[in-house]
């Protein structure tokens, strides 16, 4: 089993990291929030440049993997389009996106965007959906709109996967940053005459912020590496992959909130825009309570495999006749 990405998809988000740094990096989501129609012109056509709408992740191991590191780099600004649900879109010319929604209020941060949408459900059945139109401006709604489910019919367990495991790359994406943006100011804020990275305190935060990101980092790629696999545990472990995403996020978020003070929350600060635009992705289709429960229903008793549970290990006889020789 390795679960770490290839050298090409590796690049390839690199790659689209200087594509949407150099399209508008931080502005796009400011643009996009300013002006709502423009959502998709801004981002489409940088999509459409890298080839990423191109990309067969269903069918493709490694363009799964770049799949997954052109999410990431979206999340590092906040892109203000569905990247991830985009491209786990059911093959075929039905839908342009999949959105994974919870049955009891189907909701996805989709709002003034011209596409038929896929649904799945939680339990695993496959539908359309179609976006109402949005109740709030984008200021407080984060582009989030309510969505009227089709009939539902099939099953829908491999788009299940999929559709949980790459906005959480996004997520992942989202807590590099904001884990980048606090490293920054604590090295440049001072406070009693030192920089505030020498308080231990402060140092304490960080690190345990940061444990939180790379704990997730190494579970994305594990659940990454389960869908390639078609692994029956595949669902489960994209619930685990989202539980520990989402907190993650909620431990990040504090720390960095924490370490910039109150100008973590006004919009100079980016901080800001990626914590507000990080809610639809730790709250939909479940929040951290609802996906626990979720999760802890769905394994019942026979726990997680992998880096989730505890795995046997395999160990061979000790020959203890050295041992014995050197008494």
């Amino acid at each position: 089993m390795n679960i770490d990405l290839s050298d090409e998809a590796a690049e390839y988000g690199r790659q689209a990291l200087r594509a949407f740094q150099a399209a508008g990096g931080d502005d796009l989501v400011r643009q996009a929030e300013a002006e709502p129609g423009r959502r998709a012109s801004l981002v489409g056509p940088v999509l459409d440049e890298m080839g990423a709408l191109g990309l067969d992740p269903r069918g493709d191991a490694r363009e799964l993997e770049a799949a997954a590191a052109v999410c990431r780099a979206a999340g590092r600004f906040a892109v203000p389009f569905p990247v991830a649900e985009r491209l786990c879109r059911p093959a075929g010319p039905d839908a342009g996106g999949l959105l994974v929604v919870d049955g009891a209020r189907p909701a996805g941060a989709v709002a003034g965007l011209d596409l038929r949408w896929a649904a799945v459900t939680l339990d695993g059945l496959r539908g359309g959906a179609v976006v109402r139109s949005p109740e709030a401006p984008p200021r407080t709604s984060a582009f989030v709109t309510e969505l009227d489910l089709r009939p539902v019919r099939g099953d829908g367990a491999p788009d299940l996967a999929l559709g949980l495991v790459l906005p959480c790359w996004t997520l992942l994406g989202m807590l590099d940053r904001a884990i980048d943006l606090t490293r920054e100011h604590v090295l440049v804020r001072e406070q009693f005459g030192q920089a505030l990275a020498r308080f231990q305190g402060v140092r304490f935060q960080l690190t345990e912020a940061e444990v939180e990101r790379s704990g997730v980092e190494v579970l994305a790629k594990y659940a990454l590496w389960s869908v390639q696999d078609g692994r029956d545990e595949a669902v489960d472990d994209a619930l685990a992959l989202r539980l520990a995403a989402v907190e993650a996020a909620d431990v990040v978020f504090r720390v960095a909130h924490q370490l910039h003070g109150a100008i973590g929350f006004c919009d100079e600060a980016f901080l800001s825009w990626l914590s507000r635009y990080s809610q639809p992705l730790r709250r939909l289709p479940l929040g951290l309570s609802g996906t626990r429960d979720r999760l802890t229903r769905r394994l019942g008793r026979r726990g997680l495999t992998g880096p989730y549970g505890e795995a046997p290990v395999d160990r061979a006889p000790v020959d203890r006749a050295p041992e014995r020789a050197a008494r």
